[in-house]
């Protein structure tokens, strides 16, 4: 088994005087995909956002390489290698393709502010688009691209929030052959929130599902049975 790249435990955060999470532990290794399921509201979101430092934690500690983090921000987890590709994407509708490619060089040093070429390989229709707005882009097209965006700034935790959501069905499995080859390379740890069960299932080394702010059940892809799986993540 490979060695745990993050490690999370005993997380809580707080929106105002609401506890979102309570208690979360998470681990995930470089080479796997980590699943975290489960129905709307159970603190999915607000995971990736605790790990990424784009909300702070209240309570729990954070590892990264063996490091301690401490409370370090956004644009710090950035620079340590820590990508996140939001719910929605987030992409720079009146910029290029181009120009919201190169906003990923924010965290880099100046002599890695180029474009690799293996985004183009990945997702080969942005090169053919480098000088379309974002906001052009069909919403399969503006997921590639915000992929792509956090592919750029070379990172050793990807974090993906629903990526297959209203995307058509090709780009879908195009993002999933991207996630299998991004697992295969085996320098980074990707962890994916999901709600298309069959793309999480067919991708998943590892699943956590969560309620109620809380993990229900932490299982491998060798250990967990499908059924079981899938009724814990139904309404």
């Amino acid at each position: 088994m490979a060695a745990d790249l993050l490690e999370i435990k005993d997380l809580t955060l707080h929106y105002g005087g609401s506890q979102i999470l309570n208690g979360i532990s998470v681990s995930a290794a470089k080479g796997e995909v980590t699943c975290v399921m489960g129905t709307n509201g159970v603190g999915k979101t607000s995971l990736l956002k605790a790990i990424s430092g784009t909300h702070p934690r209240s309570t729990g500690t954070y590892t990264l390489e063996g490091q301690d983090i401490g409370k370090t921000n956004a644009q710090m987890l950035a620079q340590m290698g820590v990508a996140y590709v939001p719910q929605g994407r987030e992409i720079f509708p009146f910029l290029t393709v181009r120009e919201n490619l190169e906003t990923g060089f924010a965290c880099l040093p100046k002599q890695h502010h180029k474009i690799p070429d293996e985004v183009f390989d990945l997702f080969p229709i942005l090169k053919d688009f480098l000088s379309r707005r974002g906001g052009d882009l069909s919403g399969g097209q503006q997921q590639q691209l915000a992929i792509a965006r956090a592919l750029i700034t070379q990172p050793k935790l990807l974090l993906l929030d629903e990526p297959t959501e209203g995307i058509q069905p090709n780009i879908i499995k195009q993002i999933g052959e991207v996630i299998k080859l991004l697992r295969t390379r085996g320098d980074m740890a990707i962890i994916l929130v999901e709600q298309f069960f069959d793309f999480a299932f067919e991708l998943g080394d590892k699943f956590i599902v969560l309620e109620r702010g809380q993990v229900k059940l932490s299982e491998t892809a060798g250990q967990i049975d499908r059924d079981l799986l899938h009724a814990a993540v139904s309404v």
